[in-house]
């Protein structure tokens, strides 16, 4: 089974184009994601037909877990697919279908190859049994209390098609013990689907600093969709502008939000290799779906 391997900012998926083929995908993703024994990602991304948009996505977590939406992984299926002339772009856009709604996003050519994408991630959702956490308060959720064995911790709640939280830090989040608190943020009681768990902190007005666990997956170098929670979260408290330059372990995205409407995501795509698995159980696929 040929794959193909890419990262955005760091943040890496394994790519297979799914459309005549089936399996145990959860499995197969606990597998080929495996750093030591498999060829090492973050996450397996399918790709499928679709009626209502362009093409689908399907993304699997490390773990094998399925998951709504990665911003980061959503430039790379788009430069899989434009790359390999598996969609035609319209001025350079097309539409994906997710878990989380269908997503337009915006390619950046250059040599004719993809090199960036800006992605609209739709709009951020507040209301507690949207993201989900277990809380009975207002909507927005910016100072959620969370108990993590003993110390206590003050997140805000936001859902971009998954959930996340966020707490802000003044120090460095480089050192911030990311390992010890995600996992335990990650499995809270709060959150009934777990969560996505970012520590930020604001250094002006247009730059932030972020570190992200991500849930089934473990500390990243990017997140998209936590990139976007952050960005949400320090608006919401007038800490940034609608613009902002948000840096992570593997690099830098660029993000936009005005308070009300859709936020966007704009970062750099690469791919680092195409190979094949060895897999003698595939199973063709049916004609009744």
């Amino acid at each position: 089974m040929r794959f193909t391997k890419l990262h955005g900012a760091g943040n890496d998926f394994i790519v297979i184009d799914a459309r005549d083929i089936e399996r145990d995908w959860s499995k197969l993703a606990a597998q080929i994601c495996d750093r030591h024994v498999g060829a090492g990602a973050d996450g397996l991304l399918l790709l499928d037909e679709s009626t209502p948009a362009d093409l689908r996505m399907r993304l699997y977590n490390a773990d094998g877990s399925e998951a709504e939406l990665s911003g980061n992984g959503m430039r790379c299926f788009v430069k899989y697919a434009a790359d390999r002339g598996l969609v035609r772009l319209q001025d350079g856009a097309l539409t994906v279908e997710t878990l989380a709604g269908i997503v337009t996003a915006q390619a950046t050519l250059q040599d004719g190859h993809v090199s960036s994408v800006r992605v609209a991630m739709g709009r951020p959702r507040f209301a507690p049994q949207e993201i989900p956490v277990a809380v009975e308060a207002d909507p927005p959720l910016l100072d959620v209390a969370l108990d993590v064995d003993g110390a206590q911790l003050s997140v805000a709640c936001v859902s971009m098609g998954n959930p996340h939280a966020v707490q802000f830090i003044d120090s460095p989040v480089s050192d911030y013990p990311l390992s010890t608190i995600g996992p335990q943020v990650e499995r809270h009681p709060l959150f009934p689907k777990r969560v996505n768990f970012e520590v930020a902190r604001v250094l002006a007005r247009d730059r932030i600093e972020a570190r992200t666990w991500e849930r089934g997956v473990g500390e990243t170098l990017a997140c998209g969709t936590g990139a976007c929670a952050v960005l949400v979260a320090a608006r919401l408290r007038d800490l940034v502008d609608n613009c902002v330059e948000l840096r992570e372990p593997g690099g830098t995205l660029e993000l936009e939000w005005d308070g009300e409407g859709e936020v966007y995501l704009t970062g750099p795509v690469a791919e680092v290799y195409e190979g094949e698995w060895p897999d003698q159980n595939l199973e063709p696929r049916t004609q009744n779906r």
